[in-house]
């Protein structure tokens, strides 16, 4: 099998012939200790952080980062002067709960982001192929486009399909441009190819990266099954630069960036535990220009896994999920085995959960498959017909109302 094409990135980008852990672990604990030391020669939102650590064990000693304060001290934790920002990111995002974050990426930051997603699409997309695109796209610098210049970079075409389109404006990309790969969120994939198999249309997708959001168990199943082939999942946040791990070809979990982000499972108190246990990510993002992060909590739960088979050194996470959002990805496994599902919006509330539900199926059976997700609460559910201007249940991330 061939090893994960993250690793000849990675090789390239920090010059080096051969990737081992050992070697990237020192590469990790030498970035920690500038990273540390500027931030103490700066006087900012890190001051009181000691210069130099002796091992990366000793990270653990070091207090953690969290959203608020990320939100509150912006200014304090830009390294750097606001001259050399390339783009700011502003707002709370869907998959967030609290005050809203100001991230600030330098022109390096966008490029090495770039190469990491051109890394991962290779494992899917080949030189010549139309990829559909189904991303926010919000000017040059923005998710969209830094993925299109990746697609680019390997010599294939991007298709911009963007987010909030209809299906029928979908449906006639699909026809115009007959791409072979998609990038976008899951559950919004899986209603296009529904809804496209329903009317009898070639589906021309046979080969998905998906990201921005949960990809529950459930949803997974559907997905492969229609496409005939395994899913590339990726997980990335606003906090390490839109880019953290990717899937290779073994389809076990996903590669970090390690590079440029050390990694952490820490369970509710903080502690930091071992591989294999399921706890909170907590990132420290070590080669970030503009605002590196040190042990931020992220709010997602994932897993260390063992070594890849793809004989790759860098350390993989099991599939990622929100502390906040546990029910909806339950919910999602559940629901989507319908196959005449193609989206639902669903509320909690005063004991009772509601649903409208899009697609060809029952009341009744959404009513009994939520049920076994809520058991305690009273479950009601509506049913419309799918038509070509429907947009989604959700903008972006799928959260319970």
């Amino acid at each position: 099998m061939k090893r994960t094409a993250l690793e000849d990135w990675i090789c390239s980008v920090e010059g080096i012939s051969e990737l081992t852990r050992k070697g990237l672990e020192e590469l990790q604990l030498r970035r920690l200790n500038e990273l540390l030391a500027r931030e103490k020669a700066r006087s900012g939102f890190y001051k009181e952080l000691p210069g130099r650590l002796g091992s990366l064990k000793e990270l653990q000693g070091l207090p953690f980062t969290t959203a608020e304060e990320l939100a509150e001290n912006a200014p304090g934790l830009l390294l750097g002067s606001q001259a050399g920002v390339a783009r700011i990111i502003s707002g709370a995002t869907s998959g967030t709960t609290g005050p809203a974050k100001r991230i600030f990426y330098t022109a390096r930051d966008l490029e090495h982001t770039v190469g990491f997603f051109a890394a991962g699409i290779s494992e899917l997309v080949s030189p010549g192929e139309a990829v559909l695109i189904a991303m926010p796209f919000s000017g040059p610098d923005g998710l969209g486009e830094l993925i299109c210049r990746a697609v680019e970079r390997l010599g294939a075409r991007p298709v911009r399909a963007g987010v909030g389109r209809t299906l029928g404006g979908l449906d006639a990309l699909l026809d115009a441009e007959r791409p072979a790969a998609f990038i976008g969120m899951p559950v919004p994939l899986l209603g296009l190819l529904r809804w496209r198999r329903a009317r009898g249309g070639p589906l021309f997708i046979k080969r998905a990266l998906v990201s921005a959001d949960a990809c529950p168990e459930g949803v997974c199943a559907e997905l492969e099954a229609l496409l005939g082939t395994r899913l590339f999942p990726h997980y990335g946040s606003r906090e390490m630069c839109l880019g953290g791990a990717v899937t290779c070809a073994a389809h076990e979990g996903m590669h970090l960036r390690e590079n440029h982000i050390l990694a952490e499972i820490v369970d509710e108190k903080g502690r930091v535990l071992p591989e294999g246990e399921r706890g909170e990510l907590v990132i420290t993002t070590l080669d970030m220009e503009a605002m590196p992060l040190i042990r931020y909590r992220t709010g997602d739960l994932t897993r260390f896994l063992p070594p890849c088979e793809c004989g790759g050194a860098t350390r993989r996470i099991a599939p990622v999920s929100r502390l906040s959002d546990r029910g909806m990805e339950a919910l999602d496994s559940a629901l989507f085995r319908l196959p005449g599902l193609v989206d639902y919006r669903a509320r909690r509330g005063g004991g009772e959960l509601s649903i409208e539900a899009v697609g060809e199926c029952e009341a009744g059976e959404l009513e009994a498959l939520a049920g076994r997700v809520f058991p305690d609460e009273r479950v009601r559910a509506g049913v419309s017909p799918v038509t070509a201007d429907f947009r989604g249940s959700y903008p972006g991330k799928r959260q319970l109302g």
